[in-house]
């Protein structure tokens, strides 16, 4: 003869309701909300890594500080971005420039004012020199070493970042914004 088993240990076993699998899928929820808190958390330090370097580089962009300015710029990462950007413009318009702007042309695009030129597109009434904490709402990370400070209305990245041996640079910006500087005769 079998023992009689106490009335909630029969539901449990046999599947009833309260039982089994709704308390298996709150464990599982919970898990996941944990699993996805922690993984968010990760981004934390990068970006506030990021946002105090973006802001440290549009602050040496504001006052003219060419040493700081370069210090911040991966120059032949940024040139490459101009040259395909610049290439890009040429073949949508039926042109194609084998190997594509000179050197030269690119270097007279890179400069603080065409920095502050993008800078300024961000949002209306960007401050020219922002603090972390006016950046860190801009800034679309795109990994654990790319970030952009992109502009509200239309969310395109107007300043792309890199991480590199630690330290974020410029590596990408807008065609349109250097070129125009580049054309004015800016510094």
């Amino acid at each position: 003869m079998r023992a009689q088993l106490p009335p909630l240990v029969t539901l449990a076993r046999n599947g009833g309701s309260g039982h089994g699998r709704p308390m298996q899928t709150r464990g599982f929820v919970a898990a996941l909300s944990a699993l996805a808190f922690l993984l968010s958390a990760c981004g934390l330090g990068e970006r506030s890594d990021a946002s105090k370097a973006i802001a440290g580089f549009l602050a040496a962009v504001q006052r003219d500080d060419l040493t700081a300015f370069e210090a911040g710029v991966d120059r032949a990462a940024l040139r490459s971005d101009l040259r395909d950007q610049l290439a890009e413009v040429g073949k949508s318009r039926g042109m194609d420039v084998d190997g594509g702007a000179s050197e030269f042309a690119l270097d007279r695009m890179i400069s603080p004012q065409a920095v502050r030129l993008a800078a300024a597109q961000t949002a209306p009434g960007w401050p020219a020199a922002p603090t972390p904490a006016q950046v860190t709402p801009r800034m679309k990370v795109r990994d654990l070493n790319h970030v952009c400070l992109e502009q509200a209305a239309t969310k395109k990245c107007l300043l792309e970042f890199a991480r590199r041996k630690g330290v974020w640079r410029l590596v990408g910006m807008p065609a349109r914004s250097v070129a125009a500087n580049a054309l004015t005769g800016a510094p």
